[in-house]
């Protein structure tokens, strides 16, 4: 009788080889391995908010909120070279027109949400609009000060309610609209995400990163395409800011606070920069814990910068790139 030789061959590599991206499958075991990992992330965001209480369900919607505002920010760092530190100017302004309209006009949120997030989304790519010809820390430190232009206006003219805010906005039926709305927002972008960067825009962007001469010598208007990556950033953060200020019925300085514009970064340092899930992931982790520790009172932010740092130094390729690393150097045993 025969002795049946085997040998361990790694799950990913004749997908790898046979399609090219292209996912010509031959069997449902492969089918199975390229849908594992998203499935496994839909049913988890979608059973999380069963086994929270509302205090837990209200902080699993702020790590929404950060988790918009960190795919943005991966988004035009990795695939436009914009380094934009502005993700409270994007919370702040879809907060205000959301607030301002459901406050002023009466419109119901199911009406203001959806148009601050487009036209916030325009006045943002307006305002940035100058600065697209800057780069690296040029643009970053401009995109910081924008947040903080709007602060100070919005005291010294004593407009949109001043330093007091407004109160009594509309809120959300209740806790379960809050959570699933939230949580399928972002599910929806991060695979619209995934899919616009494996397209052409996508491809000029990368290209734009690496070397905007060489695309701009290709007859390409390099400024129009980081226009449009700047305005898909800024829909992501003024859908946030809009929800907030429907979550909590109240609109205020505190939409421009710094920790919309820091804690997205952290975010993407620990989940893996490039990989639009990580900056995803990284913000459902950091909120909770960042809440989490809470109880330490100022010990909690030397608590943070040490998990930051200790990812910085000995991970720094984040949680996701390693993960899914990993995964893929599975082996299996086949036969000969």
């Amino acid at each position: 009788m025969a002795v049946k030789e085997r040998r361990r061959k790694r799950l990913d590599r004749s997908i790898k080889v046979r399609t090219g991206g292209l996912y010509a499958l031959s069997s449902w075991s492969e089918m199975g391995y390229l849908i594992a990992p998203r499935l496994g992330l839909i049913l988890i965001l979608a059973a999380l908010p069963l086994v929270l209480d509302m205090y837990w369900q209200r902080v699993l919607c702020s790590a929404g909120i950060f988790a918009l505002l960190a795919l943005g920010f991966d988004f035009l760092a990795e695939y436009a070279g914009l380094v934009c530190l502005g993700g409270a100017l994007f919370i702040g302004t879809g907060g205000y027109i959301s607030g301002l309209l459901n406050s002023h006009f009466g419109w119901p949120a199911l009406v203001t949400i959806p148009l601050a997030t487009v036209f916030g989304a325009a006045i943002c790519t307006l305002i940035l609009l100058p600065c697209l010809r800057l780069r690296g820390i040029y643009f970053a430190i401009v995109s910081f000060m924008f947040p903080l232009f709007a602060v100070f206006i919005i005291i010294a003219l004593g407009i949109f309610g001043s330093t007091e805010g407004i109160t009594g906005l509309d809120s959300f039926p209740n806790i379960w609209v809050e959570v699933y709305l939230i949580i399928g927002v972002v599910l929806v972008a991060l695979f619209a995400m995934r899919r616009l960067v494996s397209e052409d825009i996508g491809v000029i962007l990368r290209g734009i990163k690496d070397n905007d001469q060489a695309v701009r010598a290709s007859g390409i208007n390099v400024t129009a395409y980081k226009t449009r990556a700047v305005f898909i950033a800024a829909l992501i953060g003024c859908f946030s800011g809009a929800y907030l200020s429907h979550l909590y019925g109240w609109l205020g300085l505190s939409l421009f606070a710094m920790d919309f514009s820091i804690l997205p970064i952290a975010a993407t340092v620990m989940g893996g920069m490039g990989s639009l899930v990580g900056p995803v992931l990284g913000a459902f982790i950091l909120t909770p814990m960042s809440e989490a520790l809470r109880g330490f009172g100022q010990l909690r932010v030397v608590l943070y910068c040490l998990i930051l740092i200790g990812f910085m130094l000995y991970k720094p390729e984040g949680l996701m790139n390693y993960l899914q690393r990993k995964y893929e150097q599975y082996e299996h045993w086949e036969e000969v």
